[in-house]
């Protein structure tokens, strides 16, 4: 039996640990944290990955957790209303679509309850790779056939494998903090959004309107240790010292909320995605940034691609093949990142063309 270590369990380490088990391979997922991480913004599946998760025969339950927006509306840095939208949001766009908006961690429970049989090594990570050779920091060294870094922009396997984060990541000069608060402003199934000269964001209900989720964003490009939450959080605190609307309300909730998240928006483009028996997968090798809104959607082809290359073919081939299918798609989502960062706003008319550009392969 071919063994395969992933590292990372958000969305695509276990999309692809889901594949990896129908198709007969050993599989064994390290995480660093101690259980699945809650919180995330709300994400998107769109195009083939819906697809892919409809032949995952998860498609019913993935709609069961749509954020079921109704609409939105935007104000100016002083809080007055620009327009409002029944039709569109700006986290999930287009309403009348197929695409399915939900948390980022109901869609990582969704896919965790979908791997039977899979090992899960939380409270761990990877500290050395050489050839099948594995080390953890806490587990017994042991040897896997693949190791596939699933672990995320600032991935742990890149790093032990290609090098320095520096070497492939371009920042996009926006910051983003995004957390669980009570609902106050009472919204239903609605979200507001606030654009300002410095700092802005939104507010979103969510969870049949029980709770909300905080979005809060700044421009320029800081130093920041992405391991230290605290200090994020001082960080954010900072720029939105005396900053209006509801963010001084939003800022208390801020200091309690148990999946504070914070990091800057950021591209990650390397010119392979694999190296010996190692392979990149989602963010880890082609981080799109939540500008394009298809960062979800690459981990979920990506790892039902990577599944199958490798189900019927040598890694070498497999990891050769896997490039060549994926390779046009992220490009053409991380320029569209990059289209929408220029002109400050949601996807345009090319979006629905590029969400489909891509053929599924059939395994």
């Amino acid at each position: 039996m071919t063994n395969v270590l992933i590292s990372g369990a958000s969305i695509g380490g276990p999309a692809l640990a889901h594949w990896l088990r129908r198709h007969g391979f050993g599989v064994t997922v390290v995480e660093r944290a101690r259980g699945l991480r809650p919180g995330g913004q709300a994400v998107d599946v769109r195009g083939p990955a819906l697809q892919v998760v409809e032949r995952m025969g998860l498609g019913e339950q993935l709609r069961s957790f749509s954020t079921n927006m109704r609409g939105m509306t935007m104000l100016d840095a002083e809080g007055n209303e620009l327009f409002s939208s029944t039709t569109h949001t700006l986290s999930g766009g287009d309403l009348s679509s197929p695409d399915v908006e939900l948390l980022r961690d109901d869609l990582a429970r969704l896919l965790f309850d979908a791997t039977d049989g899979v090992e899960y090594l939380f409270d761990d990570t990877i500290t050395s790779i050489d050839g099948t050779r594995v080390t953890f920091e806490k587990a017994a060294p042991r040897d896997f056939d693949v190791v596939v870094g699933a672990d995320g922009l600032h991935s742990n396997v890149r790093r032990l494998a290609f090098g320095p984060e520096s070497e492939f990541i371009s920042h996009l000069g926006t910051n983003l903090a995004v957390f669980t608060a009570p609902n106050w402003l009472q919204l239903d199934h609605w979200q507001t959004f606030q654009q300002g000269d410095v700092v802005g964001g939104g507010i979103m209900s969510a969870r049949s309107n029980a709770e909300c989720r905080v979005y809060m964003g700044f421009y320029g490009e800081v130093s920041f240790d992405h391991r230290d939450v605290e200090a994020q959080r001082r960080l954010v605190a900072e720029k939105f010292a005396g900053a209006g609307w509801e963010w001084q309300t939003a800022l208390k909730h801020m200091w309690e909320a148990p999946d504070f998240h914070f990091d800057a928006m950021a591209q990650i483009r390397m010119d392979t995605w694999s190296r010996g028996n190692v392979v990149l997968l989602g963010d880890a090798g082609y981080c799109g940034s939540p500008l394009s809104g298809q960062g979800t959607s690459m981990a979920l082809v990506g790892a039902y691609v990577l599944a199958g290359e490798l189900r019927d073919h040598d890694p070498a081939t497999a990891f050769q093949r896997y490039e060549e299918i994926l390779r046009p798609y992220v490009t053409a989502n991380q320029d569209m990142a990059l289209r929408n960062q220029e002109r400050g706003g949601a996807p345009g008319e090319e979006f629905t063309e590029l969400v489909n550009s891509l053929q599924l392969p059939t395994y």
